[in-house]
């Protein structure tokens, strides 16, 4: 038995974990140095290292719920307007409510999570996620489909409020930003192969088979939590008053930081959400790439977007996480006013469009390790709400993107170019204004 040594978690309460510390113990891939450990009285060797490698899969998995339910059943767009002789806008609704489902769905699961701890609502969440993805499986019409893809939505949700929460419970917030990214690697893993999947199953299958799938996966990752993810929510004594719940999401909209934080990073992913939702008529539609070859210009993206979070992991170590905000969003602005310049002056073609976009979306996967460990940093004892917060704010956003874009598609990549631009350059006006000019300092 190794020795054992105590330091305070996120919500300042000691817990033992053995030495030597993380980079050793826990998540030694990942040059996370000082987190805290659920598991006690457990020697430093193999089975070890491989319990907290399950922790950063079992979240990594569960956040990727939300993504997968959207990026497999991109290719399979075009076959709903066909099969339900809907409009391209009227298909894409059933994105729109996915992401209302998504906005709406984190509002509820902070509080709870709170109140009785992280492990049973999302016990409720995914069992939820389940039965909805059955549901689509069998969607008789297309209205039904964008009704219980909205209940698909509530549930895949809990995924990414919980998760942000339970790395909120156990580590620091320079650790957070590292651990952050270890998700995104492993949530990564999903739109790099999800379109592809997506791609193969139209193929030979109709299209409720990707329904099919997504509800078994959701089985696999509720057994997977329910047998593996242990509680890391120690102070859940208080009682759940409405009256509460809206005096801290109260505070949490009067913090300029918070909010400042948060609407940077939902202005860059409503930016993402309308590349993800526009996707398939650019390259399938406008550009006349197959469905099978769409996964793999979706999947280099998604691929873009997890090696940018792996190198924001170490860019963590030697700058500060403002810093690395502040060069992100300069890319981010550039990749997006180029985008627009060269798709108006008709001087981008399908690989032109496709690398701008890349950079885009690679961006991302740089700024929201940041982003999220920043906005949460302050707010420990109500990390469950600081993470609905943030999902509710920025999925309302992603929301109002995809419609607009199901709204105004025009068969080219002008929508999506534009959209994309006007967002990169709020999300760098809202840092500068909100976060820049309070002066906060950077972990």
């Amino acid at each position: 038995m190794c020795a054992k040594s105590s330091m305070p978690n996120a919500n300042n309460q000691n817990i033992d974990f053995p030495t030597p510390d993380l980079a050793t113990l826990c998540l030694k891939f990942s040059g996370v140095k000082k987190a805290q450990c659920i598991y006690h009285d457990v020697p430093v060797n193999s089975s070890k290292r491989l319990r907290h490698f399950e922790l950063i899969v079992l979240l990594g998995a569960v956040t990727a719920f939300a993504p997968v339910s959207i990026d497999m059943y991109l290719p399979a767009l075009p076959a709903l307007g066909d099969e339900f002789g809907a409009s391209p806008g009227h298909v894409q609704l059933s994105v729109a409510s996915f992401f209302l489902g998504l906005a709406i769905g984190q509002g509820f699961y902070g509080p709870l999570s709170d109140r009785f701890g992280r492990t049973r609502p999302l016990y409720a969440g995914l069992t939820i996620f389940v039965f909805a993805s059955i549901a689509c499986a069998l969607a008789p019409s297309m209205n039904f489909l964008i009704v219980v893809r909205f209940f698909q939505a509530l549930g895949a949700c809990s995924g990414q409020v919980l998760a942000r929460a339970v790395v909120r419970d156990l580590f620091e917030p320079r650790e957070a930003v590292q651990v952050f990214s270890l998700l995104v690697l492993v949530m990564g893993v999903s739109p790099v192969l999800a379109p592809l999947l997506g791609g193969q199953i139209l193929q030979w299958y109709p299209w409720r088979t990707i329904f099919w799938v997504i509800a078994a996966l959701g089985a696999a990752g509720l057994i997977g939590v329910l047998v593996r993810l242990h509680e890391t929510h120690r102070d859940r004594h208080k009682k759940l008053v409405i009256a509460n719940v809206v005096r801290i999401y109260g505070e949490l909209l009067r913090d300029r930081d918070f909010l400042g934080y948060v609407l940077t990073g939902g202005m860059a992913m409503a930016g993402m959400f309308a590349y993800i939702v526009g996707s398939p008529y650019i390259f399938i539609e406008h550009f006349h790439v197959t469905t099978a070859h769409f996964g793999y210009f979706f999947g280099a993206n998604a691929l873009g977007l997890v090696l940018a979070a792996q190198l924001n992991a170490r860019l963590v170590r030697y700058f500060t996480s403002d810093a690395i905000i502040r060069k992100v969003l300069l890319v981010q602005v550039a990749s997006g006013v180029l985008l627009f310049a060269g798709v108006w002056t008709g001087v981008l073609q399908l690989y032109g469009v496709a690398i701008f976009l890349f950079i885009y979306v690679a961006s991302v996967g740089c700024l929201f390790p940041n982003i999220t460990a920043m906005a949460m940093a302050p707010h420990g004892k109500k990390a469950g709400s600081a993470s609905a917060m943030i999902g509710v704010i920025q999925f309302t956003l992603a929301a109002t993107s995809a419609s607009v874009i199901g709204a105004v598609r025009g068969g080219t990549a002008m929508p999506v170019a534009t959209l994309i631009a006007i967002c990169a350059v709020s999300a760098a006006i809202l840092y500068r204004s909100m976060v820049e000019s309070a002066g906060r300092l950077s972990l």
